[in-house]
């Protein structure tokens, strides 16, 4: 059990590989959109954890591609898709435990697609949910994590993030958040440079 002693004023957390496991979906969507257009799968799926699907699909897009349209396409394919998609252990129970305006998800999701999935993980929906469509610069950027602290009137500094993936890690750190690694669903052998636990049953800390 990792028991922190500081005290925080909210709590933030990211939501694909951290409140749940959506896993099977992105990978079923990605890869069929890479078979589609000639991109190599693995490569793509190695890089796309915690990022925007726009700013994967940039990174990996042909010539004369139109990303946001693409982009918009994959979201709306794993929108009609959440067949596997699971709560991370203790998620829910965490949840229904903090203060509403004391916590937030900050995701690279879409809000549609955010909503969807956390439906049907049968978690709560947060009053405040920041999305991709909220900023111009997604995970590794810190903008998510700074704009949702601010909108729960603290600071980022004063926040405990949960994140499962690199770019999502390297965005609650660059906020100045204290930030905890969900490895339920993340691939063997990864390793984070923040305190790792395996879900939220192996977690104790405080609120200020």
């Amino acid at each position: 059990m990792l028991q922190l002693e500081r005290a925080y004023s909210a709590v933030l957390f990211d939501m694909d590989g951290t409140l749940l496991d959506s896993r099977i979906v992105c990978e079923r969507v990605m890869t069929d959109w890479c078979v589609a257009n000639g991109i190599d799968s693995a490569a793509l799926l190695a890089v796309s954890l915690g990022r925007r699907t726009v700013d994967v699909v940039r990174e990996f897009a042909k010539p004369g591609m139109d990303c946001e349209a693409e982009a918009a396409g994959i979201e709306a394919a794993e929108n009609s898709d959440v067949d596997g998609i699971v709560p991370v252990p203790g998620a829910l129970d965490l949840l229904n435990r903090l203060p509403a305006r004391r916590w937030a998800v900050v995701t690279s999701a879409g809000r549609d697609l955010a909503i969807r999935r956390l439906t049907a993980a049968g978690l709560p929906i947060p009053d405040l949910l920041v999305t991709a469509e909220d900023i111009k610069r997604g995970k590794p950027d810190p903008a998510g994590y700074i704009l949702a602290a601010e909108r729960l009137g603290t600071r980022a500094e004063d926040c405990l993030v949960f994140e499962d993936a690199p770019a999502g890690i390297e965005a609650g750190q660059k906020a100045g958040a204290d930030v905890i690694a969900i490895g339920f669903a993340s691939s063997t052998g990864t390793t984070h440079p923040c305190p790792v636990i395996s879900d939220f049953s192996e977690i104790d800390f405080k609120l200020a």
